[in-house]
């Protein structure tokens, strides 16, 4: 099999994704080349190397590197409808925004937006920790250096592609070997230490899947080095809970201030108070908050 099409639901954008998928010229993990995005994924034994377009009407996957089995192909499909939330019904969500005063000019402004996530729980829980205290770009900066240093590469036609370290290649190494790559030592224990509990078995993708919010979050927190905030960002990127979301979040804060047009930013209280209405969406709410900044 060299090519598959999947039919997005009506409520995508695809424009919206590309943007977010743009953000950072640091990123390894995926390419954006036009309007296509490229990725490797490792499918048990094999990488495959795939492109994703849209022709208006469906999502087009090409193979770039191998024919792919039916089996790998059905691989490749469950990521793609992961990675880009394809399969989160957004009418309740769109409903609820038209009577409310925050949201309703957001869903209107980037009408199709969706959590674009991180299917590998791994890959999320550490990208949350890196991003913790510093800006945007220089997590970038840790994250690639991160995957060159430690990651696996694969070479097609003179264009590298990148894999994420495994928790098993990061659980061995010292923080030794990370501060030079700018990492806190703090940042480096944590980051070793969660690749431990995956490496043991302790925490996986498999273990939390079918656990409600509040038992997957206790689970993760046992944790050293993950909190609160690092908790709720991995549920929602990874398993979309829509009622997961980081309260302590600063961008929801300066997105509150400027949306009231606020002279201070909101306090806990405050932030609690107001996503009271948006029960059981708190998490697409915070995705459309920061989208305002």
């Amino acid at each position: 099999m060299k090519s598959l099409r999947i039919p997005p639901p009506q409520e995508f954008s695809y424009e919206l994704a590309l943007t977010f998928l743009k953000r950072s010229p640091r990123e390894l993990l995926h390419k954006v080349v036009e309007d296509r995005i490229e990725k490797a994924l490792r499918i048990d034994d094999a990488i495959i190397i795939f492109s994703i377009h849209y022709d208006e009407q469906d999502l087009i996957v090409d193979f770039l590197n191998t024919n792919v089995t039916v089996a790998q192909a059905t691989e490749v499909v469950k990521y793609i409808r992961e990675w880009l939330d394809l399969d989160t019904d957004l009418k309740p969500f769109y409903v609820m925004c038209q009577k409310d005063k925050l949201l309703k000019g957001l869903v209107e402004s980037f009408y199709g937006y969706r959590i674009v996530g991180q299917p590998d729980l791994f890959e999320s829980i550490v990208w949350a920790v890196l991003g913790q205290q510093i800006n945007l770009q220089f997590a970038y900066t840790l994250k690639q250096r991160f995957v060159e240093q430690f990651g696996e590469e694969v070479t097609l036609k003179e264009e590298t592609y990148y894999l994420f370290p495994t928790p098993d290649a990061v659980a061995r190494l010292t923080p030794e070997q990370l501060l030079p790559l700018q990492f806190s030592r703090q940042k480096a224990a944590y980051t070793i230490n969660i690749a431990q509990a995956f490496a043991k078995g302790h925490v996986s993708k498999e273990k939390l899947v079918n656990l409600p919010l509040k038992e997957a979050k206790e689970l993760l927190m046992k944790i050293k080095g993950i909190g609160n905030w690092t908790a709720n960002y991995a549920l929602m990127k990874t398993f979309r809970h829509a009622d997961a979301f980081p309260l302590e979040d600063a961008g929801i804060h300066n997105a509150i201030k400027n949306l009231k047009k606020l002279k201070r930013k909101p306090t806990l209280e405050e932030v609690k108070k107001i996503f009271k209405k948006y029960k059981g969406w708190e998490a697409y709410a915070t995705l459309y908050l920061w989208k305002s900044l």
